[in-house]
C-alpha cells in the first residue's frame, strides 16, 4: 500500500479548539473597539486599543490562527458590522484616508506570529519587545501610510510624520501585549504549532 503523503501542519484544519480561540480574539479586538476613537493630528487617523488587540492576537496565537482571528474580525466589518472604534465599519474605513492601517493590521499579525514562533517556549521579553514592535507599529505603519500617499494629498514626509503622534501609545500597547504574551505562553505552552 502507498504512503500517504501528509500535508504541512500549516495546510490543516482548523481544529475546534482552534476556531474557538480565532473567534475569542476577534472579540478581543471588537471589545477593544467600545471604548472609542481618539482623533489626532491633520492626518484624522484615530488612536485606538485595536491595535493592541492585534498584537496580542498574533502574539500569543501564532500567523496562521491569529491571521484568522484578524481576518474574522475584519470580515466581519466588511459585511456591515460596526465593531471598529466609533462604530465604524469597515466599508467606511475602507473609504477614508486610514484603509491603510486596517489592512496592515493582517500582515502585522502574520508578522508578529511568525516570528514568535521561532523564540519560542522561552519568549524572551527583549525578543518580544522587538517581535511586537517590529509587526505592531512598523508593519502597521508602513500599510498606513501608503495608505495616506494614495488617498490624501500629503507627501512622503507629511504621510510618514502623521504617524509620530502614534509612537508613544503604540509603544505602550506594545509593552502590554509583550508582558500579557509572556505570561500566556509561560501558562499554555504550545498555543503556537511549530
Amino acid at each position: 500500500m502507498p504512503e500517504v503523503e501528509k500535508s504541512p501542519k500549516w495546510a490543516t484544519a482548523f481544529t475546534a479548539r482552534d476556531m474557538a480561540q480565532i473567534a475569542v480574539f476577534a472579540a478581543l479586538i471588537a471589545a477593544l473597539g467600545l471604548p472609542g476613537a481618539i482623533t489626532v493630528g491633520f492626518s484624522g487617523v484615530p488612536i485606538t486599543l485595536q491595535t493592541l488587540g492585534v498584537i496580542l492576537t498574533g502574539a500569543i496565537l501564532g500567523a496562521r490562527k491569529g491571521t484568522a482571528a484578524v481576518a474574522v474580525f475584519i470580515a466581519l466589518t466588511m459585511i456591515g458590522l460596526p465593531l471598529l472604534s466609533g462604530g465604524r465599519t469597515g466599508l467606511t474605513a475602507l473609504a477614508s484616508p486610514t484603509a491603510g492601517y486596517l489592512i496592515g493590521w493582517i500582515p502585522a499579525t502574520l508578522v508578529i506570529g511568525a516570528l514568535t514562533a521561532m523564540i519560542l517556549p522561552k519568549y524572551p521579553i527583549v525578543l518580544g519587545l522587538l517581535i511586537n514592535a517590529l509587526g505592531g507599529i512598523v508593519v502597521i505603519y508602513l500599510f498606513g501610510t501608503a495608505g495616506l500617499l494614495v488617498r490624501t494629498d500629503l507627501g512622503l514626509w507629511a504621510a510618514v510624520s502623521a504617524n509620530f503622534a502614534f509612537v508613544p501609545g503604540d509603544l505602550a500597547k506594545v509593552v502590554i501585549a509583550t508582558v500579557v504574551a509572556k505570561g500566556v505562553h509561560r501558562a499554555y505552552p504550545g498555543l503556537i504549532r511549530a
